[in-house]
């Protein structure tokens, strides 16, 4: 077993007093350059590794950080992060890490710059940010890095903005998967459909933007003659809406044996060929929702790639932890597992427990 070393041996090795040795180790003010450099001359040689679980709590001082995400209506992968956020923050709490989850509006500029105006007020730690339309969220990152304070990128990958770190999966990579496990069922077919939740037009993410484009990438180098039609479903129709608007989409295509989206909602559509019992259509989607679960099990999904949000959720704010109060270098880009769910492993599909 490694001997301990103590503050007393450093300073005896220096030549310098123990209280010169404290303020070195913990970076404080009032050291002359002649001492600093003789007590980092002794803990090289000493081979010493503070414990800086130990630094962190003895310095005793409390960190807030702030998580900024879409409002949400009880969408489980948002729920899911939270509970995730929730998790890392009781398993942290000896170091007294708070971590507030604030809303903005998707597609609200103003929205956004409000929130993030107000958390700005409270001089916060650090931030997980689900951001926006990127020259939106790049006026906040900016700020953020002018002040010194660091962020998690969370959903969507903007390396442009110079996060801390990324937690999320390789959306370019997830949607040509998504497409080679499609065409296992649906390589004899000369159409399929797109399904895209939008609004005002616009597609929910730019995590799905990525997806489509991946997607789309292995389409045309592998089934070029394969016709993908668009289905814009909007995102805050009614039942009834989206019933009209299968309705006529089928009629209009009564070939369409195959469907992808890459979203959540892949059940709004599986849910509607159970109760018109058509059979003969098959969708690819996204997310451990509980509705997308129920259709997979009776068959009218075929395949969900989960997403591990749980398990984002906790690594954004330890990553936070890790980077301001251990000081530790964190991996810029962790990519999340690829996971494919069919009827036979759904109920086997359980979040990691951290």
């Amino acid at each position: 077993m490694t001997e301990k070393i103590r503050i007393k041996d450093i300073a005896m090795r220096a030549g310098v007093s123990v209280g010169t040795v404290d303020r070195v180790l913990h970076e404080r003010p009032n050291v002359s350059e002649s001492a600093r450099k003789k007590v980092e001359e002794a803990l090289k040689e000493m081979n010493y590794q503070p414990n800086m679980y130990a630094s962190a709590l003895a310095y005793n001082r409390s960190y807030t950080f702030y998580v900024l995400i879409p409002k949400h209506d009880q969408l489980a992968y948002w729920e899911e992060i939270e509970e995730g956020v929730q998790t890392a923050v009781n398993a942290l709490r000896d170091f007294h890490i708070a971590a507030h989850i604030e809303y903005y509006k998707r597609f609200d500029e103003g929205s956004f710059e409000e929130v993030t105006d107000k958390c700005l007020q409270n001089n916060p730690d650090g931030f997980v940010i689900v951001p926006t339309d990127i020259e939106v969220t790049r006026k906040f990152t900016d700020k953020l890095h002018g002040i010194g304070t660091p962020f998690v990128l969370l959903d969507s990958y903007m390396p442009d903005l110079r996060p801390l770190a990324f937690f999320g999966q390789n959306s370019f990579s997830s949607g040509y998967f998504a497409a080679r496990m499609l065409m296992l069922i649906a390589n004899q077919e000369k159409e399929i459909v797109l399904m895209k939740i939008t609004k005002n037009g616009q597609m929910m993410s730019k995590q799905q933007d990525n997806r489509e484009v991946g997607f789309r990438h292995y389409m045309r180098d592998h089934y070029p003659s394969i016709e993908i039609i668009t289905l814009e479903m909007p995102f805050e129709a009614t039942r009834a809406e989206y019933d009209e608007l299968l309705e006529n989409f089928f009629a209009q295509h009564p070939h369409i044996h195959q469907c992808i989206t890459l979203g959540s909602r892949a059940h709004i559509m599986g849910d509607f060929l159970l109760r018109t019992n058509r059979r003969d259509v098959q969708i690819m989607g996204y997310d451990m929702v509980g509705k997308n679960a129920e259709c997979l099990r009776l068959g009218s999904v075929s395949f969900l790639i989960a997403q591990h949000a749980y398990q984002q959720g906790y690594f954004c704010v330890n990553a936070l932890f890790r980077a301001i109060v251990l000081k530790k270098k964190v991996e810029p880009v962790n990519y999340m597992p690829i996971e494919l769910l069919t009827k036979e492993n759904v109920d086997f599909y359980r979040r990691e427990q951290l």
